[in-house]
Parts: structure tokens; C-alpha cells; sequence
């Protein structure tokens, strides 16, 4: 069967008709789904919703009011579409319809143009998409919006996913001359648009900032193991001596990584397990996903005992550890450049908002193409999931053997076992939940670019497993009530890491969902709702807060001689309260007054009482 058409263009401004109302604003076209009939638009203020065809038109049909606001820039009492405070978003939309109408006309003719306004009651159906919880999604703003005001009826109708709207009459009243100079301006203005996707203001630093991570990434690596190396590993011995250059590199080392890849990639496409769906794109297709992580970690396990028994000397990983992080290095900057230069030939819509600044460095550093993919395989998926973080769990084993061999032990020691088994618990949880990934911000928004591919293959497996490498030449006794007293601590830190992940990926896919019947939520003038129930009623990120939790039980076993095994703790409450401003910044502007009523409902971000 034929698709139909799409009339208007991703890029395209428009003027689309805000639900509820008789008012069009100037928006952009940001996608179009073929099998809903809908384009996906976005206001000036940043709402983003979606409309049927018959509620957009041209702007060659409008003329310019020199003294209409678009929803955004209006400073009467009325708010933005997207900074109401009320909690009914029904009644929301006819008192932003009644109030535009009453400040763009003057006061001798306010009253009879109310007459001509009808009440409204907009209700958001039951969305067939997934409602977001503290999404990141960000577009670029438009100019002011244009204002047409005229008597609009609803009829409700089926197999919408936001709002319901009725066709309607065509506004005759422009003049002609008027217009096509209106038309060829936007069409000039937006010509960049069209063919490119709108951008996200830079972070990281922006374009400086990206030199220096690109640069400073791959030396704290490689100075991490260096300084675990020294038999003091204490900052007082900063900096640590600089290997030779010839120890850098190892063929056989460069052999293991491509084979440990590859052996993954083929674990990857084995038609085992669920094939999951993504999150809508902004285009509406939703891609699909092999979630067999928990098959891939399995049939690892099993190789991994096979190769020993097969007289494979696993304690090659700790004394070739070094350059086994240089080839991966090396592998992951390959991936980068490789997914850099596709990423210039990918359509407009299937580029990253936040990595299409047009800077190359910025752009490489980033990730330009949110999806890279080589037919099914899913090559920002497959590297989240698959060989750094089974990776991570094998080298932490490689550790424990190397430790019994140094220390002379026929079995690790507490502190060592602890360790393996807290992280294993936290990469196993992960690939039995791997379905739960297609939610987050990684996949959803960040491209897939060098600080994906270096996070994936570099930083997770060699600066994630530094307790254990740490333990290998640096024993910490542990006794009973501090085995009991940490094991206590891992458990409550994963419960509400589990419990809180849980709630949130089920809001997200359905919140219908009876398990969430309870749970208070707050909705938003983009037809969404933010929950505010359950654990997410206590802080803002209560899974950021269980991580944290689980990130001391890590360090405790490594006791407290050094700072240097507590670098994952210290690094990860850097990464999360940074994640956590980029989150307010990202949820005020899409969410506007609905954020700022969530934030005063949850006062505390990560810890309660604290922060």
C-alpha cells in the first residue's frame, strides 16, 4: 500500500493552531508519522505537539500583527502554553485561547470578539506513546508568532495519540502582495533549517571544551594506571614515571581486544532473546532493538571458564593492562572517525539535536548521528551494552586471580570477592533489565560519537574496574562487621537503584500501568505528565541516589589508605550532579511552570536533606 505524502516538510515553518483554540502560532515542522496522519511541530516556547494536517496552514494566508506575541514572548498575566500553573490542561488551553484574544485586539472590540469564542475543554487522550519522565529533548526557538482569531468548534475523534482538532475555514483576508513577501522571507530565513536538524545550546565546555576532553580523556587513563601501578600510589608520588614508549603497544593485546569485540558483535546478532522497540525518534518511527544482553554475559561466563580450562592464563589481562587500554584506545577512536564521516551523509532527521553544531570538532566529539546503524545492527546500542560493560565483569575476575597469584592466596580475599560481586551484581541487573536502556538520555538523545565510543570501550572497562585492580597489589583485611556493614549498604543502594529504575521505565512505556495507579503526577502543556509518586517523591533522581549508594560499597572494600580507589566515587557524584543540571535546564524549558511545580513538590535533587 502507497504512504501518503507529506504535504509539509521537516524544517518547514508553519502556522499551527494551538489545541483548544482559534489561535495559529508560527511553528516548525519537526517529523511526520505516516501511519497516525500527524506532523510533529514545535512552538516558539518550546512545546512540542501533534497536529493533524488540517490544523496547519501556510503562512501565506496570515498577515502580520505588528503587536501579536508568539506563546513564548507574551508578558501579560496570561502565560505560555508551556508555563501554565494550573493542573487541568483542558481548562489551561481555553484560558490561554480567551487571554491571547483578549491583548491582540483593541479594548472597543474585545468584547464582541469574545462573543465569538466558545468554551473549549481539550483533554489529552490516553497517548499510544510512552509518557517521559524528566525528558532532555531541546529545539531551537523561532521568531514571533503570528495570531488568527476565530470561532473554532471541537469534534473528538479516534486514533489520535495528543489532542483532538477540527478543521478549521481558511482566513481569506491577507492581502496577496502581503503574503508572498511574508512566504519568501520565512523560506529564506529557514532555509538552513530544512536541512538540518534544529540544535541544542553546547555543553561540555562547547567547541573549546571539546579539545580539552578529547585530549584530557585518554591522559587520566592512562595516568589512573599508571599511579595504581606504583607501590605507593599515594598523590604525594604525582606525577608517576612515564613507561617506556615500546610498552605502550602489543600486538597480542591489540588480537584479544579486536577478538573480545567481534566474539560480542556475534553474540549480538544470534537471533536469541526479545526484540524490543525504542523510544519514538522525531520522526515517529521507533526503532528496534535485540535485548539479549543476559544470553551475551552467559555464553561469556561459559567461554571465559572454557579458556581456562583450556590452560589460557587469564592474569595476561593484569600484566598486559596497559596495552590492552591503548589498543581499545586506538579501536574507539577508529569507531569514531568511521561514525563521524557516515554521520555527513545521514539525513537531516536521523542527526543528533545536540551534536549539529557545525563545528567538526564539537560535532566528532559529541556524536552527529543519533542511530548509527549497519542495516540491524545498532552500533551505539551494541557498544552501551555489550563489550565494555561484559568486558568490565571479566577483567574484575582476571583481577581476583591475579591477586591469589601475587599474594600467594588459594582464594581472593574479602575485600576482593566483595568487589567482583557488587559489580557483577550491577552489570548483570543491567543486561536482565537491558530493555530498560532504550530509555535513557544516552540512547534517546546523545549521539553516538567519541564521548559514547571512549565511555563505552575505554572508560567503563578501565577506570570502572580500578578497585580491583587497586586489591591486586594492595590488600585490605576486612572482618566480620565490616563484611556485614558493607554488604548492608550495597543492598540498600541497589533496591532503591532497582525500585526507582523500575517505576520510571514503566511510567515511561505505559503509565496506565496499574503497579503506578497510585503514584501522583503532574501534566504539562505538552500533553506529557512528570511523575511525582512513589520513589520519585522523595528526590528528583532516587536512581541517581541508589548509584551513589552502590558507589560507596565499591570503595569501602579498598579501605581507606589511599584516595586513589575512591576515584569512582569521587567521578560519579562529578557525572551526576551534571547530569542533574543538565536535566533542570533541559525539563524547565520543555515543561516550563509544570517543572517549576514538580521541583517545589520534590525539593530535594539527589540526597535528601542535603542536595
Amino acid at each position: 500500500m502507497r504512504m501518503p505524502s507529506m504535504k509539509y516538510q521537516s524544517g518547514e515553518t508553519v502556522m499551527g493552531r494551538w489545541p483548544g483554540s482559534s489561535l495559529y502560532y508560527e511553528v516548525k515542522v519537526l517529523g511526520f508519522d505516516p501511519k497516525k496522519q500527524l506532523y510533529t511541530v514545535i512552538y516558539k516556547d518550546g512545546t512540542e505537539l501533534e497536529l493533524k494536517e488540517q490544523d496547519i496552514k501556510h503562512p501565506a494566508g496570515f498577515r502580520q500583527r505588528s503587536r501579536s506575541r508568539s506563546p513564548g514572548r507574551r508578558r501579560s498575566r496570561s502565560r505560555s502554553p508551556a508555563r501554565t500553573t494550573r493542573r487541568s490542561s483542558s481548562r489551561t488551553a481555553a484560558a490561554v485561547a480567551a487571554a491571547a484574544i483578549t491583548e491582540s485586539v483593541p479594548s472597543s472590540r474585545r468584547d464582541s470578539r469574545l462573543k465569538e469564542v466558545v468554551e473549549v475543554r481539550v483533554s489529552p487522550l490516553q497517548p499510544e506513546k510512552p509518557v517521559e519522565v524528566n525528558s532532555n529533548n531541546k529545539h531551537e526557538e523561532n521568531d514571533t508568532a503570528n495570531k488568527v482569531n476565530e470561532k473554532v468548534e471541537e469534534e473528538p475523534e479516534k486514533n489520535q495519540s495528543r489532542y483532538n482538532l477540527r478543521r478549521r475555514r481558511d482566513d481569506g483576508d491577507a492581502k496577496e502582495a502581503e503574503a508572498r513577501q511574508q512566504q519568501e522571507e520565512k523560506e529564506a530565513k529557514f532555509e538552513a533549517a530544512s536541512a538540518a536538524p534544529p540544535t541544542t545550546p553546547l555543553d561540555f565546555g562547547g567547541k573549546i571544551g571539546a579539545i580539552f576532553w578529547l585530549l584530557f580523556l585518554p591522559a587520566w587513563v592512562f595516568f589512573l594506571l599508571s599511579q595504581v601501578n606504583l607501590k605507593d600510589p599515594s598523590l604525594a608520588n604525582f606525577p608517576p614515571p612515564l613507561p617506556p614508549l615500546e610498552t605502550f603497544w602489543d600486538t597480542q593485546a591489540a588480537g584479544v581486544v579486536i577478538f573480545w569485540i567481534l566474539f560480542q558483535a556475534l553474540l549480538y546478532v544470534l537471533p536469541v532473546g526479545k526484540l524490543s522497540e525504542g523510544m519514538p525518534l522525531r520522526s515517529g518511527e521507533r526503532l528496534k532493538y535485540r535485548t539479549n544482553g543476559f544470553f551475551a554475559i552467559a555464553v561469556s561466563s561459559v567461554a571465559v571458564v572454557a579458556a581456562m580450562y583450556q590452560g589460557i592464563d587469564l592474569t595476561y589481562i593484569h600484566s598486559h593492562f596497559l596495552q590492552l587500554a591503548v589498543a581499545t584506545l586506538l579501536i574507539s577512536f577508529m569507531l569514531s572517525v568511521y561514525l563521524y564521516v557516515r554521520s555527513r551523509y545521514a539525513p537531516p532527521d536521523q542527526l543528533a539535536l545536540g551534536g549539529s553544531s557545525g563545528n567538526v570538532v564539537y560535532d566528532f566529539f559529541k556524536g552527529h548521528e543519533l542511530n548509527p546503524r549497519i542495516k540491524n545492527f545498532d552500533l551505539k546500542f551494541f557498544c552501551e551494552m555489550r563489550p565494555g560493560l561484559i568486558g568490565w565483569c571479566v577483567i574484575n575476575f582476571a583481577m581476583a586471580l591475579a591477586e591469589m597469584k601475587q599474594q600467594g592466596l588459594e582464594a581472593p580475599s574479602h575485600a576482593m570477592i566483595l568487589v567482583n560481586l557488587f559489580q557483577l551484581l550491577y552489570v548483570v541487573d543491567g543486561l536482565w533489565n537491558e530493555e530498560a536502556i532504550l530509555t535513557t538520555m544516552d540512547l534517546m538523545h546523545d549521539g553516538f560519537g567519541f564521548m559514547l565510543a571512549f565511555g563505552d570501550l575505554v572508560w567503563v572497562p578501565f577506570t570502572y574496574t580500578l578497585q580491583a585492580y587497586y586489591l591486586v597489589s594492595h590488600p585490605n583485611p576486612l572482618g566480620p562487621p565490616a563484611l556485614i556493614a558493607i554488604i548492608t549498604i550495597k543492598l540498600l543502594g541497589f533496591y532503591i537503584f532497582r525500585k526507582s529504575n523500575s517505576q520510571k521505565n514503566t511510567f515511561r512505556r505505559n503509565p496506565s500501568d496499574p503497579s503506578l495507579a497510585n503514584l501522583k503526577t503532574i501534566p504539562t502543556a505538552t500533553g506529557k505528565n512528570l511523575l511525582a509518586g512513589g520513589w520519585w517523591s522523595v528526590v528528583r533522581h532516587p536512581n541517581y541516589l541508589g548509584d551513589l549508594i552502590m558507589a560507596l560499597a565499591w570503595s569501602l572494600p579498598c579501605g581507606f589508605s589511599h584516595l586513589l580507589p575512591w576515584y569512582y566515587m569521587i567521578y560519579f557524584i562529578i557525572l551526576l550532579v551534571h547530569r542533574d543540571s543538565r536535566d533542570m535546564s533541559e525539563c524547565r524549558r520543555k515543561y516550563g511552570s509544570a517543572w517549576d511545580e514538580y521541583c517545589q513538590t520534590v525539593r530535594y535533587r539527589i540526597i535528601p536533606g542535603i542536595y
